[in-house]
């Protein structure tokens, strides 16, 4: 029997409609379950929206995961996850929403990819606070 190899993946979480520190804790444990163990999270933190104008503020957090899915497994999962969770809107060239769950990969073992659907490293996530601060915590 073959040895699946694990990989460490880096997920940035927010939140800023309906019950968010619930609806963090339901997408961590279908993580979990669908994508692999997540074996560190860090402390939840309330930011201002990023991007957009919104009296809802954030709730942001990062977890580490360890998973056997490939990159592009890990995006359709957690954007299935998304969907369960009552995300309707994708944010579009710059376009951003309130939602009620956003989760982005921010890195992938160290790996640098670049498709149409997937930048790792996440391209942007040094120039927002609510990504690095949680990060920072778990790295």
């Amino acid at each position: 029997m073959q040895e699946q190899t694990l990989h460490i993946l880096y997920i940035s979480l927010g939140s800023n409609l309906g019950d968010r520190h619930a609806i963090m804790r339901r997408a961590i444990h279908l993580i979990n379950n669908e994508v692999g163990c997540v074996d560190r999270e860090s402390s939840p933190i309330e930011t201002e929206p990023w991007g957009f104008e919104s009296a809802n503020k954030f709730l942001n957090m990062c977890i580490r995961v360890q998973t056997s899915l490939s990159p592009e497994a890990v995006l359709d999962v957690t954007q299935d996850i998304e969907r369960r969770l009552g995300r309707t809107l994708k944010s579009v060239d710059g376009q951003y929403h309130d939602r009620p769950i956003d989760i982005d990969m921010l890195m992938y073992d160290n790996l640098h990819l670049s498709t149409q659907r997937l930048t790792l490293p996440h391209p942007h996530m040094h120039e927002r606070d609510f990504v690095m601060i949680p990060l920072r915590e778990i790295l």
